[in-house]
């Protein structure tokens, strides 16, 4: 099944490239679900053999986290946030993607002299560290804090798949550790976003950036 995972590989660099370029929210986040349902359904591609019963739970957790419960709570943020339809970049799309385009060549080069165990599945590590790398660029050039979290969301997506690079079989150990941290953050900035929104009117976080203490002169008194 490598040539599926192979194909699959090909799906998730293609995603990390249209993530840079859609200017919808609900796109951004339908991508990140789908995304993250690809890199749950892939170790069951790149491993030997018919996947064990374990493996296959596992998937299931990590599609159904990914899938449905994080867009979810992303899209009930956006809709209490009253956040509107666009991610507001700070750079232009065509830059974005050049960023992208040139991240995945660097990822090429990189993971080249890595002293990693060779991979099963063409190109696991480039795209892996692509999709790292799209994870930051949303994080940075983006202004809404929704996006931003999607970012964080893309990043666990890019170390899940470098797991897979490490370990061939199911990387319950690797993901496990974090799934659950996400899982926490995703939660908490979803209450924080709603909470920053009803008291600021917007989650621009260009905005945010540029808060003073208001206050400080009351404290000095």
């Amino acid at each position: 099944m490598h040539t599926f995972a192979e194909l699959t590989i090909v799906f998730i660099i293609l995603m990390d490239l249209a993530l840079a370029v859609t200017g919808s929210l609900s796109s951004c986040i339908r991508l990140v679900a789908l995304q993250g349902v690809v890199a749950g359904v892939l170790p069951l591609l790149a491993g030997h053999g018919a996947p064990h019963l374990r493996a296959v739970a596992f998937a299931a957790v990590i599609i159904s986290l990914k899938g449905v419960i994080f867009p979810w709570l992303l899209m009930r943020a956006r809709d209490r946030s009253g956040a509107g339809k666009d991610v507001e970049p700070l750079i232009s799309y065509p830059a974005s993607i050049m960023l992208c385009l040139g991240a995945f060549i660097a990822s090429s080069w990189l993971g080249s002299r890595l002293p990693l165990p060779e991979a099963n599945v063409a190109w696991i590590v480039p795209a892996s560290l692509a999709t790292i790398f799209t994870g930051f660029l949303l994080i940075t050039t983006r202004r809404k804090a929704i996006t931003q979290v999607l970012g964080y969301l893309v990043i666990e997506n890019g170390i899940y798949i470098f797991g897979l690079a490490l370990f061939v079989e199911q990387p319950m150990m690797v993901e496990l550790a974090i799934l659950l941290d996400v899982f926490v953050a995703v939660f908490v900035m979803g209450i924080a976003i709603f909470h920053i929104s009803r008291e600021f009117d917007h989650i621009d976080t260009a905005e945010l950036s540029e808060l003073s203490d208001w206050r400080r002169g009351e404290y000095g008194k």
